[in-house]
């Protein structure tokens, strides 16, 4: 069983940039991410246009749905930004697709010390494999139904509605 990981962006995959202290995007950190956790499970990668999660629109997240529709794979991870992760979510749930995806990011980048990225790469490849078709966001050591998740913006976390 082959995985597919879909990077759309988000703070995941973002740089800092020293110059004028943002975050911004550049390479993705995805292939070291893969290389730093050890999975083992055969993945392949497809990029889409970084974006961060709250300059999405209607289009791009038809674009993600496309790309998991598209997919030959029946079980898919995409590393998204956390700020519209349950939107998103709800346009795949939505969809009915007869696939497992589960949706995952990082509340710090990927390249800064402390970040979350590697641990919720790992969790979120780890329960791909073992549930049901359905859509799943995969945050915080915790698997959310795509209806039934949001962000708590004040604690930084994910939770069940």
């Amino acid at each position: 069983m082959t995985l597919r990981i879909i990077a759309t962006g988000g703070t995941f995959d973002k740089h800092y940039d020293e110059i004028n202290g943002a975050l911004v995007f550049g390479a993705s950190h995805l292939p070291e991410a893969l290389r730093r956790a050890r999975i083992a499970q055969p993945s392949t990668l497809e990029q889409l246009p970084f974006l961060d999660s709250l300059d999405m629109q209607a289009p791009d997240r038809q674009r993600i749905l496309d790309a998991c529709q598209r997919a030959a794979e029946s079980r898919i991870v995409i590393i998204h930004g956390t700020d519209t992760m349950p939107d998103t979510a709800q346009v795949l749930g939505m969809a009915g697709m007869h696939k497992t995806v589960v949706l995952t990011g990082a509340m710090i980048p990927f390249e800064i010390d402390g970040s979350d990225a590697l641990f919720n790469l790992g969790f979120a490849c780890g329960v791909a494999q073992t549930l049901a078709p359905g859509v799943y966001v995969a945050m915080n050591a915790q698997v959310f139904a795509w209806d039934k998740v949001r962000k708590n913006r004040i604690a930084g976390v994910f939770e069940s509605l």
